[in-house]
């Protein structure tokens, strides 16, 4: 148990890993609080926390505001940094709302660190977004960071300053650099949230998936419970040898073999489309990530296949559809369950 007794605080919380990351700590024996500002539009859920049962210290906070928290601060031994807003698209839209959200907010927090709990372990969610159009695959953390949107620039800062300080050695900090993530507790109804979410979406709903383009696009869908294992692996190591790296799936997909291996689970089919004008300009064509500075340094490996992953994460929101989907799409939602239900008793 090797958050055992250990007060954790994770930023971000209240939204898709980090209210994973949080449970997970909890099992582990950890005193976990979260800091969420429960902004909406950026993912975040009380639901996600039910099987905690209250045992969950939750703020609801800005972590800019973290100066405000002294004495949480001081006594943390671990943080786990999850907040900020994680769509390309709403970045490309509202630059300054991505601006405070990611960059100033993060600066203060870091400052807040420095000041309160000097030297302390943080480990921050980064984006392979930062690196735009892949210049050579599989991408590892050597590339140049070259952003297409403003989420990327932002981001990319806030990876900066955590490196910054770590160098100057006023944090134990390190950047997990994060592909395209899926699982259990996903904001499935919060658009802009990423391709894998919008998919979920229309599974649960029974609507075919859009596969933009030609659908040779290659990701790395990589499962929460396997990141979760990587924030753990990174938080508790007694040295950090390497302050950046890269997360990425078991294997390289096509979106077309995506949008198949999801559809089949959910008994519904795929089209092409053209890429709408306002994604275009920030589409960076095929990506995955090369993970083995993770291996070397926590023996971390993606263990949970695409369709293995896909089968949980359905069968997660169909038990709780209507705490993640919209009214307006419960009764789709209902109708395509009961098909769903009616296929898989058919004999034969």
């Amino acid at each position: 148990m090797r958050y055992r007794d250990k007060h954790v605080i994770v930023t971000g919380g209240l939204g898709f890993i980090g209210s994973n990351l949080s449970l997970r700590l909890m099992e582990e024996g950890a005193r976990v609080t979260i800091i969420d500002s429960a902004i909406p539009g950026c993912g975040g859920n009380r639901f996600n926390l039910t099987p905690a049962g209250g045992r969950i210290n939750v703020l609801v906070r800005d972590v800019g505001q973290a100066e405000e928290l002294p004495t949480l601060l001081a006594t943390a031994n671990v943080i786990f940094n999850l907040a900020g807003e994680i769509s390309h698209i709403h970045s490309m839209r509202d630059p300054l709302r991505d601006l405070k959200l990611n960059t100033t907010a993060q600066l203060h927090l870091l400052e807040a660190c420095v000041r309160n709990v000097p030297g302390v372990r943080v480990v921050y969610a980064g984006t392979r977004q930062i690196y735009g159009v892949p210049r050579y695959l599989p991408m590892d953390e050597n590339h140049p960071i070259d952003p297409v949107d403003f989420n990327g620039v932002h981001k990319a800062a806030a990876d900066l300053y955590h490196g910054l300080f770590a160098r100057n050695g006023s944090l134990d900090a390190c950047v997990i650099r994060l592909t395209n993530v899926y699982g259990p507790r996903m904001a499935v109804n919060i658009s802009g949230q990423g391709f894998l979410g919008n998919f979920f979406r229309r599974m649960l709903i029974g609507e075919p998936l859009d596969v933009f383009g030609d659908g040779t696009q290659l990701r790395d869908p990589v499962h929460v419970d396997d990141v979760v294992d990587a924030f753990l692996a990174a938080g508790c190591a007694p040295k950090l040898h390497h302050r950046i790296f890269n997360l990425g799936g078991p294997e390289p997909l096509s979106l077309m073999d995506i949008a198949r291996i999801a559809g089949n689970e959910a008994g519904i089919g795929f089209g092409f489309k053209p890429f709408p004008a306002d994604l275009k300009p920030i589409e960076i064509g095929s990506y995955y990530s090369s993970s083995t500075r993770l291996f070397e340094e926590f023996g971390w490996t993606a263990k949970i296949g695409f369709r293995q992953g896909v089968q949980q994460t359905l069968s997660y929101f169909r038990q709780h559809l209507n705490n993640y989907l919209e009214p307006r799409d419960w009764p789709r939602a209902q109708t395509a369950l009961a098909s769903a239900s009616t296929t898989s008793n058919e004999p034969g």
